[in-house]
């Protein structure tokens, strides 16, 4: 695994997803409301939705095409909807103010 510098955090809002690219993938950054920073890979494995435009609360995101609700702490899509499997979820760190993903 390899720690990549992504971006200061104050370029993070709270609640609203961010979309980045890290080597060849697609990630969506959350910052939740507890102040932890969450990553996941950005496809919905349903209908390939964008999850960094889906709504998030607590520790979850909603697919914004078909309102599939995942766990940003594990990436599984929540029932009933077991069967469309997860996304990939990547370790995040913070260093002086400056996000890392270990890719």
């Amino acid at each position: 695994m390899e720690k990549v510098k992504l971006f200061n955090i104050t370029e993070l809002e709270p609640l609203i997803g961010k979309k980045v690219f890290v080597k060849d993938e697609e990630l969506g950054i959350f910052l939740l409301e507890s102040g932890e920073i969450k990553a996941i890979g950005n496809r919905c494995p349903h209908k390939n939705g964008p999850l960094s435009e889906g709504t998030v609360s607590d520790h979850y995101v909603f697919c914004p095409l078909h309102d599939r609700k995942i766990d940003l702490n594990d990436g599984q899509v929540q029932a009933p909807d077991e069967a469309d499997g997860c996304v990939k979820t990547y370790k995040t760190e913070v260093e002086d103010g400056v996000l890392y993903i270990w890719i």
